[in-house]
């Protein structure tokens, strides 16, 4: 038996419609291949729908016993259809963002709650694990977006790099919080957490300080800038860390000052990359990127522009 969606379209609507003539406008097709239609279910069915006279049409009681079957088999057809599209047009599905530290905590919560907000049926699942192995997830399509130290350590993979500025971020209760600028030569025998100790940022602290004639003192490190944050609240010393931490208003006893020289933190955002017009990611993942882009681009440099104005404004009021 081969039964055909248009066989039950056209069923349905000559239950509902009670003759041809008004199933064939439903259908906005001809009498004849509402005709033709039937002729041919029935043929496919074994038994008739309808009996039909001149002057009298109506459903047999086998009619009557399949109706509701195949009424229920449409609505079925066009849920089908209906998520199809939704799928299609990135309504529904899922997005894994894998992230290291540095967005972890103060930068993507944000971000995904107001994607969440306009997107429901997306499920969203925020992974922080190492740079490296953010690279591999994202390579090997078990990720869909990935933030990452550059440079990037994964073949087969776009990226774009975000250069941010860096500050120095201490107790409000400390001497330095007086500072306008802080300077290497004013970390002079002050305790500076580090990150790994051997990351791009702690070398470079440790450059300047050098030049300054100055030996880093590190006895704490703390992996990711969120957590180093939290560390100089606690009170274990200074740091300087991305602009995304260090400037967050979190109301934890931590000001931020401009560090001189600059000194900036490159960030990777990487997806798989796209061969040809086709693209590894959702609509709805195009859209996500795009703000991520945005917000790493826009946000934060307004913001320490803002920030800077203040502390700008505020110097010269106590002075």
């Amino acid at each position: 038996m081969h039964l055909t969606v248009r066989h039950l379209e056209v069923f349905n609507a000559l239950m509902e419609a009670g003759s041809v003539s008004n199933a064939a406008r439903r259908l906005n097709v001809t009498q004849p291949a509402v005709s033709v239609a039937l002729a041919n279910l029935e043929r496919e069915l074994g038994f008739r729908l309808f009996q039909r006279r001149r002057g009298f049409f109506a459903p047999t009681d086998e009619a009557l016993l399949l109706h509701a079957e195949a009424e229920r088999g449409l609505i079925a057809l066009d849920q089908v259809r209906r998520r199809a599209t939704a799928i299609r047009a990135g309504a529904i599905g899922g997005l894994t963002v894998a992230t290291n530290g540095v967005a972890a905590v103060n930068l993507l919560p944000r971000l995904i709650a107001d994607f969440c907000e306009n997107h429901p049926g997306i499920q969203v699942d925020l992974r922080i694990r190492s740079s490296r192995r953010i690279a591999s997830l994202v390579s090997e399509g078990q990720a869909d977006i990935g933030l990452i130290d550059a440079p990037v350590p994964v073949a087969g993979l776009e990226s774009r790099i975000f250069r941010l500025p860096c500050v120095c971020i201490l107790r409000e209760d400390d001497p330095l919080s007086a500072e306008p600028v802080i300077r290497p030569d004013l970390l002079a025998g002050r305790p500076i957490i580090g990150i790994t100790g051997d990351h791009p940022l702690d070398r470079s602290i440790d450059g300047l300080l050098a030049d300054a004639g100055i030996v880093a003192e590190r006895q704490v490190s703390g992996a990711y800038f969120a957590i180093i944050r939290s560390l100089v609240a606690a009170g274990a010393g200074i740091a300087l860390v991305d602009v995304i931490n260090g400037i967050a208003p979190l109301s934890d006893g931590v000001v931020w000052r401009p560090f001189e020289p600059k000194l900036s933190f490159d960030l990777a955002v990487i997806v798989a990359a796209s061969h040809g017009q086709n693209t590894a990611l959702s609509p709805a993942g195009q859209e996500f990127l795009v703000g991520l882009h945005e917000a790493l681009a826009g946000d934060a440099k307004r913001d320490i522009h803002c920030a800077t104005t203040e502390l700008a404004r505020d110097s010269e009021e106590t002075r």
